[in-house]
């Protein structure tokens, strides 16, 4: 799979590339530091992603903000969005679902449980057929 992980924190990238390497998983993975640069590769002619990891706190543009402008693309808005972050505020995930999320996973503390958490997104969205389409 081809993965845009939107981040804008160094040690969230490397724990993700990290877990991904350590799982052995084959998937290529692009990196946007805010919803600004995201787009612009979006929109770059470039092969889109098959799934979206975004951080809901960025600088520039947050997350939500980045949603609501993906939703909106004719093209862009049928790519799966999952929502990786610290926010377990209720509005923000009932926000990002109204939006239009594939999913909404909040990253715990303890790296086991990270790893499990992305794993079980990453395994699910491999098989998915929106994916394989």
């Amino acid at each position: 799979m081809d993965i845009l992980l939107i981040e804008d924190d160094l040690i969230e990238v490397m724990k993700l590339k990290r877990t991904v390497s350590k799982l052995d998983l084959k998937h290529s993975i692009v990196e946007a530091k805010n919803g600004e640069s995201a787009l612009t590769y979006l929109r770059s002619g470039e092969k889109l992603p098959d799934i979206i990891l975004l951080d809901l706190n960025m600088p520039r543009m947050n997350g939500i903000e980045f949603l609501s402008i993906l939703k909106e693309d004719e093209q862009l808005r049928y790519l799966p969005t999952i929502i990786l972050t610290t926010s377990e505020n209720r509005a923000d995930l009932l926000k990002c679902y109204e939006v239009g999320i594939a999913g909404y996973v909040i990253k715990p503390l303890k790296y086991e449980d990270y790893e499990y958490k992305l794993n079980a997104v990453l395994e699910y969205w491999s098989v998915n057929q929106l994916v394989k389409g």
